[in-house]
């Protein structure tokens, strides 16, 4: 595992970026995928969702590439702010706290575990006519997956009464939602929550060794 560097205080924004290096550069990619559909023209943006989508049909015929394209892109760009504070409060101190290895094999397990579950469930209940045959091709990508396991993970970072405090209200807003009529994208939040909080063994020695770096 590759040490993080400690923060510089001439340079508070590029240590800040340094520390989590996968986060900013995830967050980077999805920013610009937001762009492309923002500037691409009518119906072609739909077009790009679905091509990039880890729906029924894009598993079926190209597994891995919908697996990873769904990660990159999210559905309303106007959101992408939205991400960007979320990134920051989620996925970068877990990143800094256990490392980009690990935070990484905990996010990809959480992200293919839901999409592939919350999927396989979305087939049963099109082949039970539980559900129209359009679901074959509804839009699922899945930046939102990673972010309910970078959220259960970081349970175990808080100390004493604050971690149930915080594992009560996470497990309330991803729960609540799924037990009222939730949709195969609870499902898949719910499961990528259950994943992060089952990689409670990746925290037991989570602290990097860190450098120091003159200037």
């Amino acid at each position: 595992m590759m040490p993080h560097a400690e923060p510089e205080p001439s340079r508070p924004l590029w240590s800040w970026i340094r520390s989590s290096p996968g986060t900013h550069i995830w967050l980077l990619i999805i920013a610009v995928t937001s762009v492309v559909v923002v500037i691409a023209p009518d119906h072609l943006d739909h077009v790009l969702l679905h091509r990039n989508s880890s729906n029924i049909h894009e598993l079926t015929r190209h597994p891995l590439r919908a697996l990873l394209s769904s990660a990159f892109w999210i559905e309303n760009p106007a959101s992408l702010a939205l991400y960007a504070v979320l990134f920051e409060l989620f996925h970068a101190p877990v990143e800094r706290w256990l490392g980009t290895l690990r935070w990484l094999v905990i996010i990809a397990t959480a992200h293919i575990t839901a999409t592939l579950v919350s999927q396989k469930l979305v087939l049963m209940a099109i082949q039970d006519h539980r559900a129209p045959r359009s679901m074959v091709h509804v839009v699922d990508i899945g930046v939102s997956y990673g972010l309910a396991a970078a959220a259960g993970v970081l349970t175990y970072r808080l100390p004493g009464p604050w971690r149930w405090l915080y594992l009560a209200g996470v497990v309330a807003f991803f729960g609540i939602p799924l037990f009222s009529g939730g949709t195969f994208t609870d499902l898949g939040h719910a499961i990528a929550l259950a994943v992060g909080l089952l990689a409670w063994p990746l925290t037991w020695h989570p602290q990097p060794t860190r450098v120091s770096r003159e200037t």
